[in-house]
């Protein structure tokens, strides 16, 4: 199947982030570990997120939806836990995680890119 244009952004997205978000979480895991374990840690998980989206949603375009709706439906789940988190009780991130404040740090293209993915996501079901 050919890929459209937003498929291929939602790909680029992702893999931007999941580099990003693994680059960021490595260095400070290895040099500021002390200093926000649990906001590091996050991150760290944001880009495994990233790096499972990217493949589901490549996966996707060959007509296999589920694995790609799961991981959008997690991803969106972890952007509104973080974010909330972040917010209720700020002393557990003394450092921002990749999905603090909803993304905040990051325009919010965290918040948005799940709803991105599901909204092309429902529309490949619509042509399957």
């Amino acid at each position: 199947m050919k890929r459209s244009g937003p498929h291929q952004v939602l790909l680029a997205v992702y893999a931007l982030f999941a580099l990003a978000a693994g680059a960021r979480s490595l260095v400070q895991l290895v040099t500021e570990y002390g200093d926000a374990p649990l906001a590091y840690w996050l991150s760290f998980a944001a880009a495994i997120t990233y790096a499972l989206g990217w493949w589901a949603i490549r996966q996707a375009s060959d007509g296999r939806l589920g694995f790609a709706s799961v991981m959008l439906w997690v991803e969106l789940a972890g952007v509104l836990t973080v974010g909330t988190l972040s917010l209720v009780e700020p002393d557990w991130f003394p450092d921002a995680s990749v999905w603090s404040g909803y993304g905040i740090g990051y325009g919010f293209v965290p918040l948005a890119l799940p709803v991105a993915g599901l909204l092309w996501l429902r529309r490949q079901e619509n042509v399957f």
